[in-house]
């Protein structure tokens, strides 16, 4: 049987720019996933709409909102920079977040975000600045290393979740896993890149990522 859901195209206003993004909340929902796209990734990314799906399935919220303009994305298609002003991202990732405690929908609901690439740090940055606000993170084949400096005030229950075949990637989430004071858990899926494109791999990751915002994000 199909649970009733609110399904809306979401334009936030933030100073000079507005940010479009798709909320979808079931109408038992336990709580809200914001998810914070990694660089060159936005919220049609087939990958995040896998995991945000799955998440509905357990009667969770999904906010899969671009943390960029559709102007600054054509730039950093070129300069390939702004996907790396991890500080900006987590800036606006608050501004979003505050936005959706005020508003009907989502005040009354525990959110959680799920940073993917160079959007996992910005969840941790912002995470670290919300302190309580936040009640789950969970980052894939993130790089929580561009948050270095602010992991250790992250109070929030955080997730890293890496590929077993993202070589590098895997020694930067183990260093940042040292620095997290927060209550951690580090998941390594054996033969996985960092696109999780293998067989299974991304089912893996939601179904990870599930039971983790599970356990964290109850009202």
């Amino acid at each position: 049987m199909k649970v009733n859901q609110i399904k809306e195209t979401i334009q936030i206003p933030i100073r000079e720019i507005e940010l479009e993004g798709e909320l979808i909340i079931p109408s038992d929902a336990k709580g809200i996933v914001l998810f914070a796209h990694g660089s060159g990734s936005s919220r049609f990314s087939p990958r995040n709409q896998l995991v945000a799906s799955y998440l509905r399935e357990l009667h969770l919220g999904t906010f899969l909102i671009d943390l960029l303009t559709a102007e600054e994305e054509k730039i950093d298609l070129i300069t390939r920079e702004i996907r790396f002003d991890v500080e900006l991202l987590a800036n606006r990732l608050m501004e979003i977040t505050q936005w959706l405690l005020r508003d009907k929908r989502g005040q009354f609901l525990p959110i959680g975000y799920f940073g993917s690439s160079t959007g996992a740090a910005a969840a941790l940055i912002a995470a670290a600045k919300m302190e309580k606000t936040l009640s789950a993170v969970v980052s894939r084949g993130g790089r929580p290393d561009l948050a270095s400096r602010f992991l250790p005030q992250v109070q929030t229950p955080t997730l890293l979740i890496v590929g077993g075949a993202d070589r590098g990637v895997i020694e930067l989430n183990e260093e940042a896993f040292d620095l997290l004071s927060a209550f951690k858990k580090i998941e390594i899926i054996p033969d996985a890149t960092h696109l999780f494109e293998e067989p299974g791999a991304l089912e893996t990751v939601a179904n990870l990522a599930g039971k983790w915002f599970l356990q964290y994000l109850s009202k």
